[in-house]
């Protein structure tokens, strides 16, 4: 990675790949309560979907926050992105509950 995230960066990054991994569980454990764990491999495709599609653009903002001028605009670029995913991933997961 070009450039290095922040203290915040760093912790709004776990914060979202956290609730994805909740939300795994969620829709996993609920699969199995279920009986309807016909499509196993499905799940875990999307998820690595989502990484690619959600989380990959946010290390792609965070290694170009080095060549912002200002400082501020890519980093709140991230941040907004970030928020956006978190709640995504609590409405999803209140959705499955």
């Amino acid at each position: 990675m070009i450039g290095s995230l922040t203290h915040w960066m760093e912790v709004a990054l776990w914060v979202v790949l956290g609730l994805m991994a909740v939300d795994f569980l969620v829709g996993f454990f609920q699969s199995l309560r279920g009986n309807k764990l016909v499509n196993a491999n499905e799940a875990v495709l999307v998820y690595l979907r989502e990484i690619v599609v959600y989380v990959l653009p946010l290390f792609i903002l965070s290694g170009i926050a080095l060549m912002d001028e200002t400082g501020w605009i890519v980093k709140t670029a991230y941040y907004i992105g970030a928020v956006a995913l978190v709640i995504k991933y609590l409405k999803d997961i209140k959705a499955k509950l």
